[in-house]
């Protein structure tokens, strides 16, 4: 009797056989009293496939495959009772042209650690996990767009290494787990974004080139070690997103590219099937086929290792049939459009499955253009996302903050223009690790000015970011300033913290996040503007901003104002909302921020003066580059 039935073969064809990762792939099994595993591939071009590793002495021959019925749906099996946990394996295909292509399996659990290729035999089954608290709070939540969500994105492989291995230093997933956690537990982050976990084959792609959509990589230990760090942080209270990159591929020889001797997984025609800026290869949305394998990916992360959210990779690129493409290159959808109609409608069904069926699973999209509704409801022809990374605020932001002083006055409107669109989408703010390298320079070296100056920019910036609607997410390293862009190849500059200015940086940061999760007033209201109000959005001469954030009680309200130049101003009045006492809550001079340590009082009565178009208002000497945060 076949592992893989009818059933599955219609469900596969129909792309909603949502358990395909249980039947695809290496599974040990036990068939008439003999335990073994069970190999399954899908190769419809195939003349013939065996599987071949370290069980059979990589013989060619010895175990062929069949085709299992339907044999149209060409997915081929066989049972080796030799094939062990641990075994290295690949399935060799043989082409109707007579060709051996020598494939990893598409649906392995953990393959070889690179630079070699083969696959893996590894159980997902039996871990003990101990997140229940975690998963229970996850589905009974409420809305997480009401929720507080602060994203520490971090690529595991240069976060930190031990110095002098022949191994690369890499922390294991354990290592990693417990120094992460500390780390992030106590800068007050709620979530991780973890880069480059699906298995890939050249370290310098980040892992955005993924060959291994259904397993961790082995740089950094087993499937069960990887489950051993996710539980950890769970039990720490932190959520993990994981980058997933449904979008293209690469053309490695083991690879999904022409997988059994023909375009299999990519679109057949190069215009649909390649990017030829990135030299990979499209998936076939129109395939249900391929479909499937994604989805089924997507729900493995979540289902097998409890995934909180997937950030999804190049959403545009699939979005866009001409994307990056000149004319010539690409073909026109069947209205003469250049939307990728079948993309879209993955995009529906994927991201109604992932968060229907997991409640508190969230999905993400990293998208960078003007496309309308993608966090929106399918029922309004949206996407369906639960957030879109918010890029234009991004590029707006980083333009201003990269202008001498004397210039911001009259790029006021970058900072201000978010608001214009804010309830458009669920939106993240993000300042990722593509803002950091290739010569983009750190955030702290993107600042203008001297080095004390380049310091209070950056302080002014991210406490304007902290405050702006919108989750947050911020690349590792620079929440201390880290000088050098980022580089996969060596660890972050940690002995920066023994720098005075790095340090405050880094406790400016940490204050910012705990009264970011600490007020709700900073994440409730996200997508409304019932939870924000400029007070003054329009002092470009001075280039001072400042605006309210209030939470759904109308209790503890934060009232934010930010000085962008070197000008300081004794009494600088500001209206406020109601003729209630404000406590200053932060102070950018404090010494602990590398401040002047200036006493400032801490309480504020307003007086019956109109300012910002209020009746009341209040005086404060704001620093230059000063940030002041009021809560009433």
């Amino acid at each position: 009797m076949s592992n893989f039935t009818e059933l599955d073969s219609y469900l596969l064809g129909q792309g909603t056989h949502y358990d395909i990762f249980k039947k695809m792939g290496a599974h040990e099994m036990t068939v008439d009293g003999i335990t073994g595993t069970c190999f399954d591939v899908w190769a419809p071009h195939a003349e013939s496939v065996a599987v071949i590793g370290e069980f059979n002495d990589w013989n060619e021959t010895s175990h062929m495959m069949e085709r299992v019925a339907p044999v149209e749906m060409g997915v081929y099996e066989t049972f080796i009772p030799e094939a062990k946990e641990g075994d290295l394996y690949k399935f060799l295909i043989y082409t109707p042209e007579g060709k051996k292509l020598y494939k990893a399996d598409p649906f392995a659990n953990m393959a070889e650690l690179r630079p070699e290729t083969a696959s893996r035999i590894a159980s997902v089954e039996g871990f003990k996990w101990t997140d229940s608290v975690w998963m229970k709070k996850r589905s009974t939540g409420g809305n997480y767009w009401e929720k507080p969500m602060a994203i520490y994105e971090v690529h595991p492989g240069s976060w930190k290494r031990h110095p002098g291995r022949l191994d690369d230093g890499f922390y294991t997933y354990k290592e990693f787990a417990e120094s992460l956690a500390d780390y992030v537990v106590d800068m007050g982050y709620t979530h991780v974004e973890l880069m480059g976990i699906s298995e890939y084959p050249y370290d310098g792609s980040w892992g955005y080139q993924v060959t291994g959509y259904y397993a961790p990589t082995s740089r950094y230990g087993t499937p069960k070690d990887f489950m051993y760090l996710v539980n950890y942080l769970h039990k720490k209270g932190i959520g993990v997103i994981l980058d997933w990159v449904p979008a293209h591929f690469p053309r490695d020889a083991h690879g999904l590219a022409d997988f059994d001797g023909q375009p299999l997984y990519e679109y057949a025609d190069p215009k649909k099937g390649e990017h030829p800026d990135w030299g990979t290869k499209i998936f076939d949305y129109g395939k249900n086929e391929v479909k499937n394998f994604l989805i089924g990916s997507a729900i493995n992360w979540v289902e097998t290792y409890h995934i909180d959210g997937l950030r999804v990779d190049a959403v545009a690129s699939m979005l866009y049939l001409d994307y990056g493409k000149d004319d010539g290159q690409w073909i026109a959808n069947e209205y003469g459009g250049n939307e990728n109609l079948e993309a879209i409608e993955f995009f529906k069904h994927i991201n109604t499955l992932i968060t229907g069926r997991y409640k508190g699973v969230v999905m993400i999209a990293e998208e960078s253009t003007a496309w309308p509704k993608v966090t929106g409801p399918v029922e309004d022809n949206g996407l369906n996302f639960s957030y879109k990374w918010n890029m234009g605020w991004m590029h707006d932001f980083l333009d201003y903050m990269k202008l001498d002083p004397y210039f911001r006055k009259d790029n006021h409107h970058k900072m201000t223009f978010a608001m214009s669109y804010n309830e458009a989408e669920k939106y993240i703010l993000v300042l990722s690790h593509d803002e950091v390298v290739h010569l983009k320079c750190s955030m702290i070296n993107k600042m203008p000015g001297l080095e004390e100056d380049k310091f209070k920019n950056l302080k002014a910036g991210y406490a304007f970011m902290m405050g702006h609607p919108g989750k947050k997410l911020l690349f590792m390293g620079q929440d201390f300033a880290q000088y050098q862009e980022w580089s996969e190849k060596r660890e972050l500059d940690w002995y920066l913290l023994d720098n005075p200015n790095n340090k405050a940086i880094n406790d400016w940061m940490r204050d910012l996040l705990h009264i970011y999760t600490k007020y709700p007033s900073l994440y409730e209201q996200d997508t409304s503007w019932n939870g924000f109000e400029w007070i003054n959005a329009n002092d470009n001469y001075r280039s001072i901003f400042s605006f309210v954030r209030k939470s759904f009680s109308g209790k503890k309200n934060l009232l934010f104002v930010i000085n962008f130049t070197p000008m300081a101003y004794d009494d600088y009045r500001v209206g406020v909302p109601e003729n209630k006492k404000l406590k200053l809550l932060l102070n950018s001079e404090d010494k602990k921020f590398g401040g002047s340590d200036t006493k400032r009082p801490l309480n504020y009565t307003p007086e019956h003066m109109e300012c910002d178009g209020r009746e009341y208002s209040i005086a404060y000497p704001l620093p230059a580059y000063g940030v002041a945060v009021f809560t009433y």
